[in-house]
């Protein structure tokens, strides 16, 4: 009995030592600079978000977060470099729709598991894409654009931010609702596609809202919809797909923040403090108001939730849209 209860009461010891090591990692945490990854190059609607997240959560948490623009392979590339990183909530990703819910399914080996390479920290908003047209195009509306390319069968081209973005499989989805068959132009990022965009080298892409509406107010674009189910506040007077004439049809883009799978529900639970905290601050709802991003915050579990969902939703339209896996 006397060598049963000093086993228990060394149990008792190591595990009671094992919850204060925890908690002492989670109040100690930060204690140097954090690499927060996002798996796109700098302009494009991640970076926006992750800029102003990363600035305001650095002041909450009193140390640096440095921004890893590590792009590649729409975005897996840098996803699976946190994957892979030590789990001790120094290194973060901006989770993306592309990165989570569409590369899993696009790609036969991303390199990473959204549900189980990932510690979800929380989420932090959603916006839905427009499509842009060079002011040279002929078509003034979506029906418009839907005549023009059933006109010119394979002639028409879309612009992306690479194979395996939202923007890609947006435009995929986009072709088979409208029952059209457009062409695919992926570049290294948002940026470089609007770029191409503005100089009129493409006649159309899907691109976020952020990205597009100073352009569009400038008359430098054209928007003909907006892929979500509501209005955008940056682009009132643009419809939605379904007010454009395809119902049913939504895409919307959904920014989160995870770590590498293991790190330390202390460390997690910090992070989220700060996420939620900085979320809640007037500054950054102003920023990402701008960029039209609607805040959308929550628990790791409720971001956990939604990535599932999403991937499950994006992953049928993977299926749908016949894009073959690379």
């Amino acid at each position: 009995m006397r060598s049963w209860n000093a086993s228990l009461c060394i149990l008792v010891l190591i595990f009671g030592s094992c919850g204060a090591l925890g908690s002492a990692r989670g109040q100690s945490y930060p204690n140097r600079t954090i690499t927060m990854v996002i798996p796109f190059p700098p302009g494009g609607s991640t970076s926006l978000v992750g800029r102003v997240i990363a600035d305001r959560m650095s002041q909450l948490l009193g140390q640096s977060i440095v921004i890893d623009n590590r792009a590649g392979a729409g975005g897996t590339v840098g996803a699976r470099a946190v994957a892979k990183s030590d789990p001790d909530g120094y290194t973060l990703l901006v989770g993306y729709t592309g990165t989570l819910a569409i590369g899993p399914s696009l790609y036969k080996n991303p390199g990473y598991d959204p549900r189980k390479d990932f510690a979800p920290i929380g989420m932090i908003g959603n916006a839905p894409t427009s499509l842009v047209v060079h002011p040279s195009f002929p078509a003034r509306t979506v029906a418009e654009l839907i005549a023009y390319a059933k006109a010119h069968p394979g002639k028409v081209n879309f612009g992306s931010a690479g194979a395996g973005t939202v923007s890609h499989i947006t435009g995929e989805y986009f072709a088979r609702s409208a029952g059209i068959t457009l062409m695919h132009i992926p570049y290294k990022g948002t940026g470089p596609a609007l770029s191409d965009l503005l100089g009129g080298h493409i006649p159309m892409a899907f691109a976020p809202i952020p990205t597009t509406h100073a352009n569009v107010s400038a008359g430098l674009l054209r928007a003909l919809a907006v892929t979500g189910t509501t209005r955008s506040s940056l682009l009132p007077d643009v419809p939605t797909m379904p007010e454009a004439g395809l119902p049913g049809f939504d895409a919307s883009l959904y920014y989160g923040l995870v770590a590498p799978a293991g790190t330390p529900r202390p460390v997690i639970d910090r992070l989220n403090g700060a996420l939620r905290a900085a979320l809640a601050t007037d500054e950054v709802k102003k920023q990402l108001a701008l960029d039209g991003t609607e805040i959308t915050p929550g628990t790791p579990e409720d971001y956990a939730d939604f990535i599932d969902r999403d991937e499950r939703k994006w992953s049928e339209l993977v299926k749908a849209s016949g894009v073959e896996q690379e």
